[in-house]
């Protein structure tokens, strides 16, 4: 039988990777991230000097483009066309370069076929934003996390911590305001959460409280707090 597959979307910012990582640790799961997909592939347009804008161009750069997530014990490893890209893929360039790209059809539907490949067997726990309404609408749980913009973009700042580099939190904001606009308004696979998903706010959350109740929510429906063997889960 397929292994559980747990499905996480929610915009920029609510703490989805956090969470993915987590419930992957705890119960054994592979930690699928579409983030890191999608960064790698926009790492890859820069490098090309393909406008994210570029419609067309993107597609023909996708047809020899190999993107892998490598499980390890400290994360996944992001390998793109066989060189690890791990750390080169939260620069803020590239991240906003991720955005601009994800908004393509032709890319969003190669990327969901690769996912959807890689998630197959179950055993997962995918973090995204259209991963319970058309990567995996029949997974077994769906949450939806969320909270307000200034509450994202407070803990993205305090995420950066010295990286900011003289970025400003007005300046995260900023970006991150630009990114929902852009993820809830595009024509495909729009940021939504899905009829049957379990929408978490954690404005007024601390993480130890958002881990600890979707945990509960996990081990429930697995019966156990056991962790769950998955082939090549670290």
């Amino acid at each position: 039988m397929r292994r559980l597959i747990v499905a996480i979307d929610g915009p920029a910012g609510a703490g989805k990777s956090t969470v993915a990582r987590h419930l992957a640790a705890h119960f054994g799961l592979l930690n699928l991230e579409t983030g890191a997909m999608y960064r790698a592939f926009a790492l890859k347009a820069l490098a090309e000097k393909v406008d994210p804008a570029d419609a067309s161009g993107l597609e023909r750069l996708s047809a020899s483009t190999h993107i892998e997530l490598e499980p390890t014990p400290s994360g996944n490893r992001v390998m793109l066309d066989g060189a690890d890209v791990t750390g080169s893929i939260r620069d803020v360039e590239v991240t906003q370069a991720a955005s601009q790209v994800s908004v393509h059809p032709a890319i969003r539907a190669w990327m969901v076929g690769l996912q959807q490949q890689m998630g197959s067997h179950g055993g997962v726990v995918m973090e995204g934003r259209d991963i319970g309404t058309v990567v995996f609408p029949d997974a077994d749980l769906k949450f939806f996390l969320d909270a307000s913009p200034e509450a994202r973009s407070q803990r993205r700042y305090e995420q950066a911590g010295a990286d900011t580099s003289g970025v400003t939190q007005t300046v995260i904001s900023k970006e991150l305001r630009e990114r929902d606009e852009r993820d809830r308004n595009r024509a495909e696979s729009p940021l939504r959460p899905a009829s049957d998903a379990i929408v978490i706010d954690s404005t007024r959350m601390d993480l130890e409280e958002v881990l600890s109740h979707i945990e509960s929510l996990v081990a429930e429906k697995l019966g156990t707090t056991a962790p769950q063997a998955a082939p090549g889960a670290p």
